[in-house]
Protein backbone atom coordinates (compact mmCIF):
# COMPACT_ATOMS: atom_id res chain seq x y z
CA UNK A 1 0.00 0.00 0.00
CA UNK A 2 3.09 2.45 -0.14
CA UNK A 3 2.39 3.28 -3.42
CA UNK A 4 -1.24 4.53 -2.89
CA UNK A 5 -1.76 7.82 -2.75
CA UNK A 6 -4.42 8.24 -0.52
CA UNK A 7 -1.87 7.02 2.08
CA UNK A 8 1.07 9.14 1.34
CA UNK A 9 1.49 12.23 3.15
CA UNK A 10 0.50 15.56 0.97
CA UNK A 11 3.34 18.40 0.87
CA UNK A 12 3.49 20.70 4.14
CA UNK A 13 2.71 23.37 2.35
CA UNK A 14 -0.46 21.32 1.02
CA UNK A 15 -1.20 20.78 5.11
CA UNK A 16 -1.15 24.04 6.03
CA UNK A 17 -3.47 24.71 3.20
CA UNK A 18 -5.63 22.27 4.64
CA UNK A 19 -5.65 22.80 8.07
CA UNK A 20 -6.56 26.51 7.54
CA UNK A 21 -9.58 25.36 4.74
CA UNK A 22 -10.80 23.14 7.80
CA UNK A 23 -10.81 25.84 9.75
CA UNK A 24 -12.77 28.39 7.64
CA UNK A 25 -14.92 25.94 6.72
CA UNK A 26 -16.00 25.40 10.21
CA UNK A 27 -16.66 28.66 10.92
CA UNK A 28 -18.84 28.95 7.31
CA UNK A 29 -20.93 25.71 8.27
CA UNK A 30 -21.63 27.17 11.54
CA UNK A 31 -23.99 29.45 9.88
CA UNK A 32 -24.92 27.50 6.71
CA UNK A 33 -27.37 25.13 7.89
CA UNK A 34 -29.43 27.56 9.57
CA UNK A 35 -28.64 30.36 6.79
CA UNK A 36 -31.93 30.28 4.89
CA UNK A 37 -34.18 29.73 8.27
CA UNK A 38 -32.52 33.22 9.00
CA UNK A 39 -33.18 34.55 6.20
CA UNK A 40 -37.19 34.03 5.41
CA UNK A 41 -38.05 33.03 9.16
CA UNK A 42 -36.40 35.66 11.27
CA UNK A 43 -35.82 38.50 8.62
CA UNK A 44 -38.89 37.63 6.43
CA UNK A 45 -37.07 37.36 3.25
CA UNK A 46 -39.22 35.70 0.58
CA UNK A 47 -37.88 33.21 -1.50
CA UNK A 48 -36.93 35.43 -4.32
CA UNK A 49 -34.61 37.54 -2.39
CA UNK A 50 -32.81 33.96 -0.78
CA UNK A 51 -31.83 33.09 -4.11
CA UNK A 52 -30.68 37.03 -5.23
CA UNK A 53 -28.39 37.18 -1.54
CA UNK A 54 -26.92 33.16 -2.73
CA UNK A 55 -26.63 34.04 -6.35
CA UNK A 56 -25.25 37.66 -5.47
CA UNK A 57 -22.57 35.17 -2.95
CA UNK A 58 -21.58 32.71 -5.71
CA UNK A 59 -21.42 35.66 -8.23
CA UNK A 60 -19.00 37.52 -6.39
CA UNK A 61 -17.16 34.59 -5.31
CA UNK A 62 -16.48 34.38 -9.12
CA UNK A 63 -15.66 37.98 -9.20
CA UNK A 64 -12.78 37.90 -6.62
CA UNK A 65 -11.08 34.88 -7.89
CA UNK A 66 -10.89 35.82 -11.41
CA UNK A 67 -9.31 39.41 -9.97
CA UNK A 68 -6.97 37.70 -7.30
CA UNK A 69 -6.32 35.04 -9.85
CA UNK A 70 -4.84 37.80 -12.46
CA UNK A 71 -3.68 40.24 -10.15
CA UNK A 72 -1.66 36.69 -8.35
CA UNK A 73 -0.06 35.93 -11.74
CA UNK A 74 0.59 39.68 -12.61
CA UNK A 75 2.36 40.49 -9.39
CA UNK A 76 3.88 36.89 -8.92
CA UNK A 77 2.30 37.05 -5.19
CA UNK A 78 0.01 34.40 -4.36
CA UNK A 79 -0.04 34.43 -0.28
CA UNK A 80 -1.71 37.92 0.50
CA UNK A 81 -4.78 37.20 -1.19
CA UNK A 82 -5.06 33.75 0.38
CA UNK A 83 -4.94 35.27 4.24
CA UNK A 84 -6.98 38.57 3.21
CA UNK A 85 -9.43 36.35 1.87
CA UNK A 86 -10.02 35.12 4.89
CA UNK A 87 -9.83 38.23 6.95
CA UNK A 88 -12.68 38.72 5.12
CA UNK A 89 -14.59 36.04 5.28
CA UNK A 90 -14.54 36.81 9.52
CA UNK A 91 -15.64 40.05 9.18
CA UNK A 92 -18.84 39.15 7.09
CA UNK A 93 -19.86 36.67 9.41
CA UNK A 94 -19.69 39.35 12.27
CA UNK A 95 -21.88 41.27 10.28
CA UNK A 96 -24.45 39.14 9.82
CA UNK A 97 -24.43 38.60 13.67
CA UNK A 98 -25.44 42.64 14.17
CA UNK A 99 -28.11 42.77 11.08
CA UNK A 100 -31.73 43.34 11.64
CA UNK A 101 -33.44 43.47 8.15
CA UNK A 102 -32.49 41.86 5.02
CA UNK A 103 -31.39 44.18 3.23
CA UNK A 104 -28.45 44.47 6.08
CA UNK A 105 -26.92 41.24 5.02
CA UNK A 106 -25.93 42.77 1.28
CA UNK A 107 -22.77 44.54 2.59
CA UNK A 108 -21.54 41.71 4.57
CA UNK A 109 -22.37 39.20 1.92
CA UNK A 110 -20.42 41.37 0.18
CA UNK A 111 -17.39 40.80 2.09
CA UNK A 112 -17.72 37.19 3.45
CA UNK A 113 -17.79 35.94 -0.50
CA UNK A 114 -15.06 38.61 -1.56
CA UNK A 115 -13.16 36.24 1.11
CA UNK A 116 -12.88 33.68 -1.64
CA UNK A 117 -10.14 35.78 -3.45
CA UNK A 118 -8.09 33.07 -1.87
CA UNK A 119 -8.76 30.00 -3.73
CA UNK A 120 -7.76 30.77 -7.13
CA UNK A 121 -4.30 31.81 -5.83
CA UNK A 122 -4.28 29.37 -3.39
CA UNK A 123 -5.40 26.26 -5.77
CA UNK A 124 -2.07 27.76 -8.35
CA UNK A 125 0.35 27.29 -5.22
CA UNK A 126 -0.85 24.04 -4.79
CA UNK A 127 -0.64 22.87 -8.55
CA UNK A 128 2.61 24.14 -8.76
CA UNK A 129 3.83 22.45 -5.48
CA UNK A 130 3.07 18.89 -6.76
CA UNK A 131 3.67 16.85 -9.79
CA UNK A 132 0.21 16.35 -12.71
CA UNK A 133 -0.32 12.62 -11.48
CA UNK A 134 -0.85 13.41 -7.88
CA UNK A 135 -2.95 17.14 -8.65
CA UNK A 136 -6.30 15.02 -8.70
CA UNK A 137 -6.13 13.13 -5.46
CA UNK A 138 -3.89 16.79 -3.95
CA UNK A 139 -7.23 18.81 -4.65
CA UNK A 140 -9.36 15.73 -3.86
CA UNK A 141 -7.52 15.78 -0.21
CA UNK A 142 -7.81 19.82 0.08
CA UNK A 143 -11.82 19.17 -0.70
CA UNK A 144 -12.16 16.33 1.56
CA UNK A 145 -10.94 18.91 4.19
CA UNK A 146 -12.88 21.78 3.42
CA UNK A 147 -15.70 19.22 3.85
CA UNK A 148 -14.32 17.70 6.93
CA UNK A 149 -14.37 21.50 8.44
CA UNK A 150 -17.96 21.23 6.81
CA UNK A 151 -18.88 18.48 8.89
CA UNK A 152 -17.34 20.10 11.99
CA UNK A 153 -18.91 22.78 11.91
CA UNK A 154 -22.66 21.43 10.86
CA UNK A 155 -22.17 19.06 14.35
CA UNK A 156 -21.69 22.13 16.35
CA UNK A 157 -24.28 24.29 14.82
CA UNK A 158 -26.36 21.28 15.60
CA UNK A 159 -24.91 21.19 19.81
CA UNK A 160 -24.70 25.20 19.93
CA UNK A 161 -27.83 26.34 17.76
CA UNK A 162 -30.51 25.72 20.59
CA UNK A 163 -27.88 27.02 23.24
CA UNK A 164 -26.80 30.10 21.76
CA UNK A 165 -29.37 31.20 18.47
CA UNK A 166 -28.81 32.63 15.38
CA UNK A 167 -27.03 35.60 16.16
CA UNK A 168 -24.58 34.43 18.45
CA UNK A 169 -23.50 31.49 16.57
CA UNK A 170 -22.41 33.51 13.75
CA UNK A 171 -20.26 35.83 16.08
CA UNK A 172 -18.36 32.67 16.95
CA UNK A 173 -18.44 31.77 13.04
CA UNK A 174 -15.98 34.39 12.25
CA UNK A 175 -13.15 33.23 14.98
CA UNK A 176 -11.63 30.00 12.99
CA UNK A 177 -11.03 32.36 9.75
CA UNK A 178 -8.78 34.49 11.76
CA UNK A 179 -6.54 31.35 12.98
CA UNK A 180 -6.47 30.49 9.12
CA UNK A 181 -5.25 33.70 8.57
CA UNK A 182 -2.75 33.88 10.69
CA UNK A 183 -1.60 29.97 9.69
CA UNK A 184 -1.02 31.79 6.11
CA UNK A 185 0.54 34.86 7.31
CA UNK A 186 3.21 32.76 9.41
CA UNK A 187 3.96 29.70 7.67
CA UNK A 188 2.99 29.61 3.90
CA UNK A 189 5.85 31.43 2.18
CA UNK A 190 6.10 32.11 -1.78
CA UNK A 191 7.53 30.07 -4.56
CA UNK A 192 9.26 31.91 -7.24
CA UNK A 193 8.42 30.96 -10.84
CA UNK A 194 9.73 32.41 -13.54
CA UNK A 195 6.79 31.29 -15.97
CA UNK A 196 4.40 33.55 -13.91
CA UNK A 197 2.20 36.19 -15.91
CA UNK A 198 3.70 36.54 -19.52
CA UNK A 199 0.73 38.57 -20.83
CA UNK A 200 -2.54 37.76 -21.93
CA UNK A 201 -3.39 36.24 -25.00
CA UNK A 202 -6.64 34.84 -26.66
CA UNK A 203 -4.04 31.80 -28.50
CA UNK A 204 -3.64 30.66 -24.74
CA UNK A 205 -7.27 29.67 -24.30
CA UNK A 206 -6.96 26.02 -26.29
CA UNK A 207 -10.36 24.65 -27.70
CA UNK A 208 -11.09 21.91 -25.06
CA UNK A 209 -10.40 24.65 -22.40
CA UNK A 210 -13.49 26.65 -23.90
CA UNK A 211 -15.56 23.32 -24.08
CA UNK A 212 -14.93 23.01 -20.53
CA UNK A 213 -15.93 26.92 -19.99
CA UNK A 214 -18.88 26.37 -21.65
CA UNK A 215 -20.38 23.08 -19.87
CA UNK A 216 -19.23 24.20 -16.38
CA UNK A 217 -21.46 27.44 -17.76
CA UNK A 218 -24.32 25.63 -19.20
CA UNK A 219 -24.57 23.03 -15.70
CA UNK A 220 -24.23 26.45 -13.51
CA UNK A 221 -26.89 28.07 -14.93
CA UNK A 222 -29.09 25.32 -14.67
CA UNK A 223 -28.18 24.18 -10.94
CA UNK A 224 -29.15 26.52 -7.74
CA UNK A 225 -28.05 27.03 -3.92
CA UNK A 226 -28.18 24.56 -1.80
CA UNK A 227 -30.42 26.49 0.13
CA UNK A 228 -33.51 25.48 -2.22
CA UNK A 229 -32.74 21.64 -1.24
CA UNK A 230 -33.12 22.44 2.42
CA UNK A 231 -36.17 24.82 1.77
CA UNK A 232 -37.83 22.10 -0.34
CA UNK A 233 -37.36 19.48 2.62
CA UNK A 234 -38.88 21.79 5.49
CA UNK A 235 -42.11 22.51 3.27
CA UNK A 236 -41.97 18.65 2.89
CA UNK A 237 -42.54 18.21 6.80
CA UNK A 238 -38.93 18.20 8.45
CA UNK A 239 -39.03 19.89 11.23
CA UNK A 240 -36.44 23.39 11.71
CA UNK A 241 -34.02 20.58 14.27
CA UNK A 242 -33.81 18.14 11.31
CA UNK A 243 -32.88 20.90 8.61
CA UNK A 244 -29.26 21.02 10.10
CA UNK A 245 -28.82 17.30 10.09
CA UNK A 246 -29.58 17.59 6.09
CA UNK A 247 -27.06 19.30 5.78
CA UNK A 248 -24.76 17.44 7.91
CA UNK A 249 -25.54 14.19 5.91
CA UNK A 250 -24.41 15.40 2.09
CA UNK A 251 -21.27 17.67 3.62
CA UNK A 252 -20.69 14.08 5.26
CA UNK A 253 -20.58 12.29 2.29
CA UNK A 254 -19.04 14.77 -0.03
CA UNK A 255 -15.88 14.64 2.84
CA UNK A 256 -15.87 11.64 2.73
CA UNK A 257 -15.47 10.89 -1.03
CA UNK A 258 -13.73 14.00 -2.30
CA UNK A 259 -10.35 12.48 -1.67
CA UNK A 260 -11.45 9.18 -3.18
CA UNK A 261 -12.67 10.63 -6.41
CA UNK A 262 -9.41 12.49 -6.56
CA UNK A 263 -7.73 9.57 -6.12
CA UNK A 264 -9.93 8.55 -9.15
CA UNK A 265 -9.72 11.08 -11.30
CA UNK A 266 -5.97 10.84 -11.11
CA UNK A 267 -6.28 6.83 -12.61
CA UNK A 268 -9.69 7.03 -14.53
CA UNK A 269 -9.12 10.22 -16.01
CA UNK A 270 -10.38 13.75 -15.27
CA UNK A 271 -13.28 13.91 -17.90
CA UNK A 272 -14.97 10.11 -16.78
CA UNK A 273 -15.29 11.94 -13.41
CA UNK A 274 -16.82 14.94 -14.06
CA UNK A 275 -19.48 13.14 -16.58
CA UNK A 276 -20.45 11.26 -13.45
CA UNK A 277 -20.60 14.45 -10.83
CA UNK A 278 -22.81 15.54 -13.60
CA UNK A 279 -25.36 12.46 -13.88
CA UNK A 280 -25.51 12.34 -10.09
CA UNK A 281 -27.06 15.84 -10.13
CA UNK A 282 -29.13 14.81 -12.46
CA UNK A 283 -30.29 11.79 -10.45
CA UNK A 284 -30.46 14.16 -7.60
CA UNK A 285 -32.94 16.53 -9.17
CA UNK A 286 -35.38 12.88 -10.50
CA UNK A 287 -35.13 12.35 -6.82
CA UNK A 288 -36.79 15.59 -5.37
CA UNK A 289 -39.34 15.27 -8.30
CA UNK A 290 -40.25 11.63 -7.36
CA UNK A 291 -39.69 12.27 -3.69
CA UNK A 292 -42.93 10.30 -1.82
CA UNK A 293 -41.27 9.64 1.90
CA UNK A 294 -38.39 11.14 4.40
CA UNK A 295 -35.85 8.58 3.89
CA UNK A 296 -36.24 9.33 0.05
CA UNK A 297 -35.63 12.89 0.60
CA UNK A 298 -32.67 11.90 2.76
CA UNK A 299 -31.27 9.68 -0.44
CA UNK A 300 -31.41 12.92 -2.25
CA UNK A 301 -29.13 14.25 -0.29
CA UNK A 302 -26.94 11.12 0.08
CA UNK A 303 -26.67 11.94 -4.04
CA UNK A 304 -26.22 15.18 -3.69
CA UNK A 305 -23.39 14.88 -1.56
CA UNK A 306 -21.54 12.34 -4.15
CA UNK A 307 -22.69 15.17 -6.67
CA UNK A 308 -19.67 17.90 -4.91
CA UNK A 309 -16.97 15.26 -3.80
CA UNK A 310 -16.98 14.34 -7.23
CA UNK A 311 -17.50 17.76 -9.18
CA UNK A 312 -15.89 20.35 -6.79
CA UNK A 313 -11.49 19.27 -6.77
CA UNK A 314 -11.99 17.83 -10.74
CA UNK A 315 -12.64 21.06 -11.52
CA UNK A 316 -9.82 22.92 -10.41
CA UNK A 317 -8.00 20.10 -11.55
CA UNK A 318 -9.58 19.98 -15.28
CA UNK A 319 -8.69 23.68 -15.23
CA UNK A 320 -5.02 23.66 -13.93
CA UNK A 321 -4.32 21.00 -16.68
CA UNK A 322 -6.05 22.75 -19.15
CA UNK A 323 -4.87 26.22 -18.60
CA UNK A 324 -1.04 27.62 -20.04
CA UNK A 325 1.32 27.12 -17.35
CA UNK A 326 2.36 31.12 -17.22
CA UNK A 327 -1.67 31.78 -16.94
CA UNK A 328 -2.70 29.01 -14.28
CA UNK A 329 -4.30 31.35 -11.63
CA UNK A 330 -6.00 33.81 -14.06
CA UNK A 331 -7.39 30.68 -15.75
CA UNK A 332 -8.38 29.07 -12.66
CA UNK A 333 -9.89 32.72 -11.75
CA UNK A 334 -11.58 33.24 -14.84
CA UNK A 335 -13.49 29.95 -14.49
CA UNK A 336 -14.77 30.54 -10.98
CA UNK A 337 -15.66 34.12 -12.65
CA UNK A 338 -17.69 32.71 -14.82
CA UNK A 339 -19.37 29.96 -13.19
CA UNK A 340 -19.94 32.69 -10.55
CA UNK A 341 -21.64 34.92 -12.94
CA UNK A 342 -24.07 31.75 -14.13
CA UNK A 343 -24.67 31.30 -10.43
CA UNK A 344 -26.74 34.65 -10.09
CA UNK A 345 -29.46 34.14 -12.60
CA UNK A 346 -29.25 30.51 -11.90
CA UNK A 347 -30.48 30.98 -7.77
CA UNK A 348 -32.63 34.33 -9.00
CA UNK A 349 -34.38 31.67 -11.65
CA UNK A 350 -34.56 28.92 -9.25
CA UNK A 351 -36.19 31.65 -6.68
CA UNK A 352 -38.85 33.04 -9.43
CA UNK A 353 -39.33 29.74 -10.70
CA UNK A 354 -40.31 28.41 -7.33
CA UNK A 355 -42.33 31.03 -6.13
CA UNK A 356 -44.34 31.39 -9.72
CA UNK A 357 -44.65 27.79 -10.29
CA UNK A 358 -44.07 26.00 -7.94
CA UNK A 359 -40.74 23.75 -5.90
CA UNK A 360 -40.23 21.28 -8.83
CA UNK A 361 -40.06 23.53 -11.46
CA UNK A 362 -36.66 24.36 -10.44
CA UNK A 363 -35.22 20.70 -10.93
CA UNK A 364 -37.12 20.16 -14.05
CA UNK A 365 -34.97 23.20 -15.44
CA UNK A 366 -32.02 22.18 -13.65
CA UNK A 367 -32.18 18.56 -15.65
CA UNK A 368 -32.43 20.26 -18.99
CA UNK A 369 -29.38 21.95 -18.57
CA UNK A 370 -27.62 19.38 -17.01
CA UNK A 371 -28.11 17.52 -20.35
CA UNK A 372 -26.91 19.91 -22.94
CA UNK A 373 -23.79 20.56 -20.29
CA UNK A 374 -23.21 16.56 -20.40
CA UNK A 375 -23.05 16.67 -24.31
CA UNK A 376 -20.21 20.02 -24.06
CA UNK A 377 -18.15 18.13 -21.12
CA UNK A 378 -17.98 15.21 -23.64
CA UNK A 379 -16.58 17.03 -26.37
CA UNK A 380 -13.99 17.94 -23.95
CA UNK A 381 -10.19 16.16 -24.79
CA UNK A 382 -8.22 15.96 -21.55
CA UNK A 383 -4.08 17.46 -22.03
Amino acid sequence: MQNDPLQKPPDKKIKIFAVSSFLNDLGSDLISPVWPLFVTSILKAPMGVLGFLDGLGETLVAVSQAGSGFFSDKIKKRKIFIWLGYLFAAFGRLGYAVSTIWQHLIPFKIADRLGKMRDAPRDAMAAETVKREKRGVTFGFLEAMDSLGAVSGVILCILLFQLLGFRKLFLLAAFPSLVSAFLIFFFIKESSNSEIYKGFKFKDINKNLMLFFLAGSIFTLGTFSYSFLLIFAHHFGFKDVFIPILYLIFTSVNSLLAWPFGTAADKFGRKTISIISFILWGLTCLGFIWSQNYLFIIFCFVLYGLHKAAWKPIQKTFVAELAPTKLRATTLGSFQMIIGLCALPSSVLAGLLWDYFGPFAPFYFSLAATTLSLIFLVLVKEN
